[in-house]
């Protein structure tokens, strides 16, 4: 792991692997770059996995303005990081927030970009899904340590991520949490409720579309979970229907995030890479 500032001096941290493609993963809202691991082990030997730790979340600093958890400042971020490396083009694996932060970038900065994966994002989003997120944002998760953790997840997401076994639920909890003396602590900073609270209270969410359609002229590959309750199936069949050329999968069994360690998912994955040679 490595770390650099960005543009206002807060540092960030990022990982570089591999060679080939530089292809950069972006994390969802309270996720960071270990949810990435899969994709290290099984594409390193093909393309450059590049992994960030957006501000706020895993090893990265906290932003003292926690109104800076929002997509232009994160997006900046990227960019950062990209001018830090001395890229002139990146794929992005982008996962929930991760993908938002890609899309954004299309519409800005379309020529940064070589291709986007988006996993379980869309540019809609499902309201039942974020009022799940935030029933936990903020709060950490009341489990004495991975192993209490695992045993608990087992039955309590059962119903969307159905046959996913203890020990995988563990390397979930490790990649999520880390254990303190009172239990498993958070990850990402609290403060990232507060931010996405006021950024709710401002008024609906602009029309996403256009960022999508950004993408045009792109390789683009969806990742969708068939039980997913932020991307919905009408979403993601309007988002094909846009880009019949996309590659894309449904993952069995998988809620709001497939872990990208699916059969299903590694082939889109693969494919989504092979086009960018």
């Amino acid at each position: 792991m490595q770390r650099f500032a960005a543009d206002d001096g807060l540092m960030l941290a990022y990982d570089d692997q591999g060679a080939g493609a530089p292809v950069l993963c972006l994390c969802g809202l309270t996720r960071n770059m270990d949810d990435f691991e899969p994709v290290v082990e099984r594409f390193a030997d093909r393309a450059r996995i590049l992994r960030l730790d957006t501000r706020g979340r895993g090893a990265s600093d906290h932003d003292p303005d926690f109104m800076n958890y929002n997509l232009i400042r994160e997006s900046r971020d990227v960019l950062a990081l990209v001018d830090h490396l001395g890229l002139d083009r990146v794929a992005i694996i982008g996962t929930s927030r991760g993908g938002l932060i890609a899309m954004t970038l299309a519409a800005g900065h379309r020529t940064l970009l070589s291709g986007v994966c988006l996993n379980d994002i869309g540019p809609m989003i499902d309201p039942h899904g974020m009022g799940y997120i935030m029933s936990y944002l903020g709060q950490r998760p009341g489990y004495a340590n991975y192993d209490d953790a695992a045993a608990q997840l087992e039955t309590k997401m059962a119903g969307r991520f159905p046959g996913v076994t203890r020990d995988q639920w563990r390397a979930y909890a490790r990649r999520v949490w880390s254990e303190a003396p009172d239990g498993l602590a958070l990850r990402y900073d609290p403060n990232l409720r507060r931010a996405v609270a006021e950024a709710s209270a401002a008024g609906a969410m602009p029309d996403l579309w256009p960022l999508f359609d950004a993408l045009n002229g792109l390789p683009v590959a969806l990742i969708r979970g068939q039980n997913s309750d932020i991307l919905s199936c009408e979403t993601a069949e309007e988002m094909r229907r846009r880009r019949p050329d996309m590659i894309y999968a449904e993952i069995p069994d998988r809620g709001h995030v497939p872990f990208l360690d699916e059969p299903a998912a590694v082939e889109v994955i693969a494919a989504f890479i092979e086009r960018l040679t």
